[in-house]
């Protein structure tokens, strides 16, 4: 579907790997899975998206870079400015990339894993569309924000995954609640009024909490700095708010342990930190500790087996799509799936 709208074969592959990722590994009220062809097939029409667009690489240095993306696909530009950071560091030892002039960029975690599983910690993060509102405020004007942070454990271990946004939930589970007649929890929204709800119709048309309150909003504000402030991309309010340019900015950082000690020596006290955190007793039992990323990559093996569960609503949409781009596919029913947390 994606080279059939314009793209290449290596943004094709890529923006593909991405999207089938967030399907594996997120609940799909986060709505980063394949329901987000719509919002590509939409945005490379009418010109919000640009496939096949030419990146261009500004001032570099010997350990950060500009990349404009040229509102090109936001995984693509995320991928290209992540393995520039990854290249960088491996010779000074950490390194920035920012991008200006992007798309939405799909899961944060994704980006931060490719440094990881390349043998460097990754942090990536993202601005994103006007959802949270100041602290004391019930105005819009900061996103989710999300952040991507992950930590190679060596030994054939999967990494430490932290992929969160800087609010309790996102819209999209709002969307998913709202389908299934379900409640929302009552510190994740606010009504335009400012009053916090259970209702996800009322929440769809307020603000998102952040979390740990004010200390969230802080997170947020800052992270709209170093991606849209720092690169000269749209911050802010503005972002994310024109259809044909979202104008988003993304922030990549890639740090080598060894240039701060020998790296298996970090592997060592990595591990002894990591058996000290899984031996904290559990108040539940049946809830053991566990690690950021765990429930995300334990999913992915359960459904890398069973098959990814997709909603009538988006197995609708897609059949109409794939008709409507002349791409012929068909979708197995899988076995029934274990109930989401």
């Amino acid at each position: 579907m994606l080279r059939a709208l314009g793209a290449t074969d290596e943004e094709a592959r890529i923006n593909a790997d991405g999207v089938v990722t967030a399907s594996l590994w997120w609940h799909p009220g986060q709505g980063q899975g394949l329901e987000k062809l719509f919002r590509y097939a939409r945005r490379m029409r009418n010109g919000g998206i640009r496939p096949a667009v030419s990146m261009r690489w500004f001032r570099e240095g010997p350990a950060t870079a500009l990349l404009d993306a040229g509102k090109g696909l936001g995984y693509v530009a995320g991928r290209r400015a992540m393995d520039r950071a990854i290249a960088m560091a491996r010779r000074a030892g950490i390194a920035m990339v920012a991008v200006r002039h992007s798309n939405h960029f799909g899961i944060a975690g994704y980006h931060a894993k490719r440094a990881a599983d390349a043998g460097l910690i990754g942090i990536a993060m993202t601005n994103a569309g006007a959802e949270m509102a100041p602290w004391r405020s019930a105005r819009p004007v900061l996103g989710t924000n999300p952040w991507g942070i992950a930590v190679p454990r060596g030994e054939g271990r999967e990494p430490i995954v932290l992929d969160m946004a800087l609010t309790q939930s996102g819209k999209g589970m709002m969307r998913w609640l709202q389908r299934a007649g379900l409640a929302v929890p009552d510190h994740w929204a606010l009504t335009p009024e400012g009053a916090r709800t259970t209702d996800p119709a009322a929440a769809m048309d307020g603000p998102l909490l952040p979390i740990g309150d004010y200390k969230g909003y802080g997170l947020s504000l800052v992270t709209d700095i170093l991606t849209g402030v720092l690169t000269g991309s749209l911050f802010g309010g503005q972002v994310f708010q024109d259809d044909l340019d979202y104008d988003v900015a993304h922030t990549m950082i890639a740090i080598d342990t060894g240039a701060f000690m020998p790296r298996p020596r970090f592997e060592e006290r990595l591990e002894a930190l990591v058996a000290e955190v899984l031996a904290a007793p559990p108040i539940n039992p049946d809830r053991p500790v566990q690690l950021p990323g765990e429930a995300e990559q334990r999913r992915a093996r359960e459904r890398r087996q069973r098959g990814i569960p997709v909603d009538r609503t988006t197995v609708t949409g897609l059949r109409e799509l794939g008709a409507e781009l002349g791409v012929p596919w068909s979708l197995e029913r899988c076995p029934p799936q274990p109930t989401e947390e």
